[in-house]
């Protein structure tokens, strides 16, 4: 194995990429344009914590029901495509952005159980030819041995903008106040969890966007990203 090689694989054998940080960062949509330039996979994770948060409202399972939660995370029937979340062949994507679902997510994911179940569907997205993955704990503890390792952050101001913006293009109602509070709330709650905090990992790239744009973003990645391969 190569050196290079060495510095971007990660669990299976094939190249990973991640991309942590707090809600409305703008991981999400980095994470899929540096796949899309690369040709790799694309793990959203924090959409199988929205999905599950999605089916424990469609069930009435309360969020502190960790038996059924976990139930919930280990039979979830999903898909990822390009431009859809099938969840039961369905597409769920729109479903998925709901501020409540965000909400209600983040709750879900304080319990150790939960994300348990989730660990083994997760790794199974490493797959040739590589993989990006965005979410919170991918870098510290889905993927540590990933090569690349991002930590997407910006203030919590500009991340209330963007989600402003994002929910108003797609037609909901939003209040900005409300907002800014809801980010506050679950940054507290993602970086105080006993469970996999949000936190950067040791080795991680820093890379604070609040006043960057998505290209200049994802250029930094793609630069880290082939630094890594030619070391």
């Amino acid at each position: 194995m190569s050196g290079a090689q060495r510095a971007v694989q990660g669990i299976g054998g094939a190249p990973v990429i991640t991309i942590d940080g707090p809600t409305a960062s703008g991981k999400g949509t980095v994470a899929a344009r540096v796949a899309a330039a690369l040709g790799f996979h694309l793990l959203d994770s924090g959409a199988l914590y929205r999905l599950v948060a999605l089916q424990s409202v469609r069930g009435d399972v309360a969020v502190d029901d960790v038996p059924s939660l976990v139930r919930i995370a280990e039979s979830l029937d999903i898909r990822f495509t390009d431009s859809a979340i099938l969840l039961e062949g369905r597409d769920v994507a729109d479903a998925l952005r709901f501020e409540a679902i965000g909400v209600r997510a983040s709750s879900i994911a304080v319990h150790g159980p939960v994300r348990e179940a989730l660990v083994t569907r997760q790794r199974a997205f490493c797959t040739a030819p590589g993989l990006v993955a965005d979410g919170r704990d991918m870098g510290t503890v889905i993927f540590p041995d990933a090569g690349v390792k991002i930590f997407l952050t910006a203030s919590v101001e500009a991340r209330a903008e963007r989600r402003y913006k994002q929910l108003n293009d797609k037609g909901f109602s939003v209040n900005m106040d409300d907002l800014l509070k809801d980010l506050r709330e679950r940054d507290a709650r993602d970086m105080q969890r006993t469970v996999a905090p949000l936190k950067p990992a040791p080795d991680a790239h820093l890379l604070d966007t609040s006043s960057m744009g998505i290209d200049e973003a994802v250029e930094q990645v793609l630069n880290w990203s082939q630094a890594a391969r030619a070391a």
